[in-house]
């Protein structure tokens, strides 16, 4: 080989890591009453982190599904193809409870189990994510109708992955989508045109067309529908019970800016049969139980996609010479690299408050559910914002090797947009804080309980506290409100995540949190904490132990 050709001075491939190495996340999981998931998290870390799951991840995304609307006859199929990758993808996803298994096995820390297991695994793939998410958000909408979900969530919990168009009562598991929005609606789901009709045996039939139904492959969907009574949300199978395929036609798949592996579709229904869920013309209220459970999934994913592109940028810097020292080694870097790890922490510890919050809301308590409806809803806004952000940063720790597709960097950047968007862009979030605000009064008294079990820790984070309870003071006016609602969405995440930071992290990562998001000694970009910043505590907490 010519000597021209020599590699020198590039970082070995990242594989063989363990995405549960992560201090915040187990801390977490002891704190809340998940330890006992413990090892199972670490397990499928460790298998995340794997050369094999990391080849399906390539693969999967080298691979799109392909749509195929007939088969070579003529006859209609509409059917999705996927890479074999995305199945062993979904197989460990399903078989190790990321889709609805807590709603059905239950026990305390079940939610946040579960949590901790989607934040790990996600940071293999995220696309396969999308129909985990929404297997496990089906289960509380369908709920609406008792005896609907007494027939599909068994299946729907049940750990067995098992694709293929059948009867979906037939079959060992079940994966759920959902479509909802329309091309002249999007986020205003009531200017929906899609009807149903009623049949006269209890089931309707929909003619329509979506915009984006998530998961196309998918065994039933939840849809919203104009009936007679109103919107109200449907059930609706791929595949009907006599072994018929229901009338759900692929028009095309999106051509989308995040992952690959993922399908995304345009479909039509030709008097499609479905049963409705919930109270007729109540299909946002129905549907909203839904939306929540997804918007959880959206932190995490967001949470995780920044631990992943923390870690290739810690993994790089500390394998890079330039300027004749190693890249983590360089005071501005570390600032920077410091800055991405702050920002990566604060998200999982709220993520992880969040799942806590549904388990606990789920027992029964009153304010934990009313923390987890406001809170949620201003993570939302907020964690999934700073997401693309964070992945720009951490692919420019890489400069040019970060750019190119072989580095997965530009797959973590295309991804990140997604969190923000779906379930709700930030407009959308930032109102329905206003909401939670508005009508339910105990939220914002279960927020400064959970802000103020802080108190007197620091000073910084009591002043924003202060600062944040008279800016909500200015809700007054609704049309001010609504001028507002971006920045009561922002400052309730950030005290509030300051908060946990100063409770439960090292007292590194909480005052370089508090100095710079609280106290305003920061820049407008990434790398800009303050000057007496403990870079190194900072940089000790987030690093990988194996990947040093």
């Amino acid at each position: 080989m010519s000597a021209t050709h020599e590699v020198l001075n590039q970082a070995p491939p990242l594989t063989g890591f363990t995405t549960a190495d992560d201090p915040a996340l187990l801390e977490a999981l002891r704190r809340d009453g998940a330890a006992g998931a413990e090892a199972e998290v670490r397990e499928l870390g460790a298998r995340a982190g794997s050369p094999e799951v990391q080849e399906w991840a390539r693969t999967a995304e080298a691979h799109p599904p392909v749509a195929h609307t007939h088969d070579r006859y003529g006859h209609r199929v509409d059917e999705v193809e996927f890479h074999p990758s995305w199945h062993r993808l979904m197989t460990v996803a399903v078989e190790s409870g990321q889709h609805a298994a807590p709603w059905a096995e239950g026990g305390p820390g079940a939610h946040l189990a579960r949590a901790a297991k989607f934040y790990v695994w996600a940071q293999a793939e995220p696309g396969h994510g999308c129909p985990v998410s929404m297997t496990y958000a089906a289960v509380p909408a369908l709920r609406a109708e008792p005896a609907l979900a007494a027939a599909y969530e068994p299946l729907l919990a049940a750990r067995s992955y098992d694709f293929g168009l059948r009867p979906p009562l037939g079959k060992r598991g079940l994966i759920a989508g959902m479509s909802m929005t329309e091309k002249q609606g999007g986020s205003d789901v009531r200017a929906n045109t899609t009807t149903a009709v009623p049949a006269g045996d209890g089931s309707y039939v929909i003619t329509g067309h979506k915009w984006f139904t998530s998961a196309p492959m998918s065994d039933v969907f939840l849809v919203l529908a104009q009936a007679p009574e109103g919107l109200t949300c449907f059930l609706m199978p791929r595949v009907l019970p006599d072994g018929t395929r229901n009338a759900m036609r692929i028009q095309r798949l999106k051509d989308k800016l995040g992952n690959r592996s993922n399908a995304s579709a345009e479909i039509e229904y030709e008097r499609a049969v479905a049963w409705p869920v919930g109270e007729p013309g109540r299909g946002v209220r129905t549907i909203v139980e839904m939306v929540n459970m997804t918007r959880l999934d959206c932190v995490i994913g967001s949470a995780a996609g920044m631990r992943a592109g923390l870690r290739q940028a810690l993994h790089h810097t500390a394998h890079r010479r330039a300027f004749g020292a190693e890249l983590i080694d360089q005071p501005l870097m570390r600032n920077v690299l410091a800055d991405l790890a702050v920002e990566s922490e604060a998200a999982t510890v709220l993520a992880m408050r969040l799942a806590a919050a549904l388990d606990r809301s789920e027992a029964g308590d009153a304010g934990e559910a009313a923390l987890r409806r406001l809170a949620l809803a201003a993570g939302k806004y907020w964690v999934c914002k700073r997401g693309s952000a964070h992945a720009a940063e951490a692919l420019e720790c890489l400069g040019g090797n970060g750019y190119v597709e072989d580095s997965g960097m530009p797959r973590l950047y295309r991804e990140a947009p997604l969190l923000s968007i779906w379930e709700g862009s930030g407009n959308v979030a930032a109102l329905d804080v206003l909401r939670a605000l508005g009508r339910e009064p105990a939220a914002l008294a279960a927020y400064f309980a959970e802000v103020d079990a802080a108190a007197g820790a620091d000073a910084r984070l009591d002043a924003a506290a202060a600062r944040l309870r008279r800016l909500l003071g200015e809700l007054t006016d609704p049309g001010r409100a609504q001028l507002l609602a971006r920045r009561v969405a922002e400052q309730l995440t950030l005290v509030l995540q300051g908060s946990l930071l100063v409770r439960h992290s090292t007292p590194a990562v909480a005052d370089a949190f508090c100095a710079s998001r609280l106290d305003a000694d920061w820049g407008n970009a990434f790398g800009t904490l303050p000057a007496g910043t403990d870079l190194g505590a900072v940089l000790e907490r987030a690093r990988a132990k194996d990947a040093r």
